[in-house]
């Protein structure tokens, strides 16, 4: 059963070192991801999972121990979902599961086993409801922390450029997560997400699966949208 959620954007520049001199900038959101994690910490899940957007090479589940690294992103900094398994050597991270490790790593997780699963940023709304649903029955108390932006189409320098449809979809999604509202976030259209370059939707809807019947509370503690990108966080317990 889920007892507990955190939403968190994904981009790398949310790491100091990548972020280099405009680290600053994020400051906010970070603070606000750190209080996010703490929730799910105050929880003691038995299971914690870190649900992202992933291309290819880095979808589906990702054992504890699997490590990730922001070489592709001129930084050589490295990091491992949870703790070591010593199993061998596993494929890497994708870089939205990678800064969910990069997030616990800052918190010092010691709490419950750490697994993450990558999600295609088009997988159907049907079907990340039903992955939602298989991960909360995976454990008696299981916890998810859940990467993804919002739109990148907010201003005329965002990567998607402007879209007058990314506010709206942006509120729509913050008003769900703050009032942790599965059937909101199920609501949510896939195909404007995809034209909006909204790389969260998918990770969303799978925590939508998961939290249904729970009865969690949220709230949204972060709202912004610098370099023209939604950024949300939120906490659900």
């Amino acid at each position: 059963m889920l007892v507990a959620a955190a939403v968190c954007p994904c981009p790398p520049l949310l790491v100091p070192e990548v972020a280099a001199g405009a680290a600053p900038e994020l400051d906010a959101v970070r603070d606000a991801c750190a209080e996010a994690v703490g929730v799910l910490a105050a929880a003691r899940p038995d299971l914690l999972v870190v649900v992202g957007p992933a291309g290819p090479s880095g979808r589906g589940p990702h054992a504890e121990g699997t490590t990730g690294s922001f070489r592709g992103f001129g930084v050589d900094l490295g990091v491992r979902l949870g703790r070591d398994a010593g199993e061998g050597a596993s494929p890497s991270l994708p870089p939205s599961l990678a800064v969910g490790a990069w997030l616990l790593s800052r918190a010092e997780w010691t709490g419950g086993p750490v697994e993450g699963l990558g999600v295609e940023e088009r997988l159907e709304t049907g079907r990340c409801v039903d992955a939602g649903r298989e991960l909360s029955a995976r454990a008696d108390r299981v916890a998810l922390l859940v990467m993804g932006d919002g739109s990148a189409s907010r201003t005329l320098k965002a990567p998607g450029y402007l879209d007058e449809r990314a506010e709206p979809f942006d509120a729509a999604a913050a008003r769900a997560l703050g009032a942790a509202d599965p059937e909101a976030l199920i609501a949510l259209d896939a195909a404007l997400a995809h034209e909006l370059k909204a790389a969260g939707r998918a990770p969303w809807q799978v925590l939508a699966g998961a939290a249904r019947g729970a009865g969690l509370t949220g709230r949204l503690l972060r709202e912004e949208a610098p370099y023209g990108v939604g950024y949300l966080v939120a906490a659900w317990s």
